[in-house]
């Protein structure tokens, strides 16, 4: 398999940095994945599902959202709107350089994104979750009791995962007024779900309302004794696995 850089264009002009998983013969299809909440396309859940799908002819693009990893821009400038403008211009580039994705994965706030995205890219089959939130505002509870000060003051720097990042009144606006259900519901496209019900951050129920909400064909796949964050790289393979063999009949060369 072949592991390219790729940069290109974020809505507003930004360069944004990503990784092209090639597959060693013939690309059949194509894909996009989106990285969680403040993580990167480098985390171990994004390296190894990708690579996985990169091993069954699935050419996939992981990337930085605005303003992490090697991408151009604030994070303190962006919002969930940004993050989706961000994966469709991903969707884009690959569109124009490897093949219009077939599938859109995300994880955590990921997951969010590639529901809104979904209609903007017309080529899509099928989307992905991995443990999603059913509504954008559920990210406020990492904000905890900084949302007084963002609010008052206009951003204020957050401790999530260990690490600092500014995080804006906007951005807890944008999450706020965020339709997720009437997204899943028109998604018009087949859905796999997936959570695990240890999952401390983005709960079980999440899942739940998620398939409550869309229509078929969508399916659910339990995580069971997977984290959040899929730091297990068994838990890792297991996704990458089992989401390869779902999608394969929604791949479009």
């Amino acid at each position: 398999m072949d592991n390219r850089k790729a940069v290109f264009t974020g809505k507003d002009g930004q360069s944004l940095a990503g990784r092209l998983e090639l597959p060693a013969g013939d690309v059949v299809a194509t894909a996009v994945f989106a990285h969680c909440f403040t993580c990167g396309k480098d985390s171990v859940a994004a390296s190894r599902i990708c690579r996985e799908l990169a091993s069954r002819g699935v050419a996939v693009l992981r990337f930085d959202f605005t303003g992490l990893g090697q991408s151009d821009g604030d994070f303190a400038n962006t919002t969930f709107t940004s993050n989706v403008d961000d994966l469709v211009c991903a969707a884009n580039h690959l569109r124009d350089t490897t093949g219009a994705p077939s599938v859109l994965i995300g994880h955590s706030l990921g997951g969010a994104a590639v529901l809104a995205a979904a209609h903007r890219v017309p080529e899509v089959r099928a989307v992905v979750t991995i443990g999603a939130p059913a509504d954008t505002a559920h990210v406020e509870h990492l904000i905890g009791s900084s949302t007084a000060e963002i609010e008052t003051r206009g951003v204020a720097e957050v401790l999530l995962a260990g690490r600092p990042f500014r995080i804006s009144n906007d951005f807890l606006a944008d999450i706020k007024q965020q339709n997720q259900t009437a997204c899943i519901a028109g998604l018009d496209r087949a859905l796999l779900v997936m959570h695990s019900p240890q999952d401390d951050l983005v709960g079980i129920d999440n899942a739940r309302l998620i398939f409550d909400a869309a229509r078929h064909p969508k399916s659910f796949v339990s995580l069971d004794g997977a984290d959040h964050l899929l730091t297990d790289r068994t838990d890792a393979a297991y996704v990458a696995e089992v989401l390869a063999a779902w999608a394969s009949r929604y791949l479009t060369p």
